[in-house]
């Protein structure tokens, strides 16, 4: 299982998530991306060190599987700063969604953290044990990198959008681009991005402890996304409920999944 391992990449998302003690969203966010980042800068310094029985052969392979972890949270990190510094509405809505910072007791905050470090090394896992199990690099982990680079993307060109249609219009959601086939493909980017990770590992996970803490993970992100679409809807529904175009625009395009008809995840 190589928990000697999994307790330092545990050490690095406390660490690098540990910005969440300033504004507790940030264990989910900004903290996230760190954290994902930082399991990726450490890996591949392990792999540097030899510390794998990995061929050195394959060793560019799952390189890249981690490049990718580094690009993913540098970019959602990155983005999530540049957002919260220079949008002001976007700082009115965080503190909207996350409630008064003050009335969180320190506890909760430690266990949020703790726990939210747990999934990021849980997330993360797949390629570890690539690297733990020495085994080489094949097919079925190119089609996992493959499925996360198609996330990624999809992710940065809807922020991109986002951006775009909120400067023409700040009052509307967002309906043009990505947003015409599904209304959350940030989050469906994410979903994607992870399902990759997981599917990159499922040739060569070794014993019932790797699935579990692979498979379990897996599922807890995506009901995290779903999760967060739900709230995201349930915001937009107090705004705007009574706006005919965006009722339109709800009931005829999935929510977070493209083509799949899932229109609502709250009661209307």
């Amino acid at each position: 299982m190589g928990w000697n391992f999994l307790a330092i990449l545990l050490v690095v998302a406390l660490v690098c998530s540990a910005i969440g003690f300033y504004k507790y969203v940030y264990f989910l966010s900004i903290g996230y991306g760190f954290a994902v980042a930082g399991i990726g800068i450490t890996l591949i310094v392990l792999t540097g060190m030899g510390m794998f029985a990995t061929p050195m052969i394959s060793v560019i392979g799952i390189v890249v599987a981690l490049v990718l972890f580094i690009i993913y949270g540098a970019r959602l990190s990155g983005f999530l700063l540049v957002r919260e510094i220079k949008n002001s509405a976007y700082q009115k809505t965080l503190k909207e969604a996350t409630g008064d910072e003050a009335k969180m007791p320190f506890f909760v905050k430690l266990v949020i953290w703790i726990t939210v470090a747990v999934l990021y090394v849980g997330q993360t896992s797949p390629v570890f044990f690539r690297l733990y199990n020495g085994s080489g690099v094949t097919s079925l982990l190119w089609v996992g990198i493959g499925i996360s680079v198609v996330g990624i993307v999809l992710e940065s060109i809807a922020d991109k959008q986002k951006g775009q249609q909120k400067k023409l219009r700040p009052d509307k959601v967002a309906t043009e681009g990505l947003y015409k086939i599904v209304r959350c493909p940030n989050y469906f980017g994410e979903i994607l991005f992870w399902t990759g990770v997981f599917v990159g590992g499922i040739d060569i996970y070794a014993g019932i402890g790797q699935w579990l803490l692979a498979v379990i993970c897996w599922i807890c992100i995506i009901y995290i996304m779903f999760n967060g679409a739900q709230r995201l809807e349930k915001r937009q529904m107090a705004r705007y409920g009574n706006d005919k175009e965006y009722n339109a625009y709800a009931d005829k395009t999935p929510i977070i999944i493209p083509l799949l008809p899932i229109y609502h995840l709250n009661k209307k």
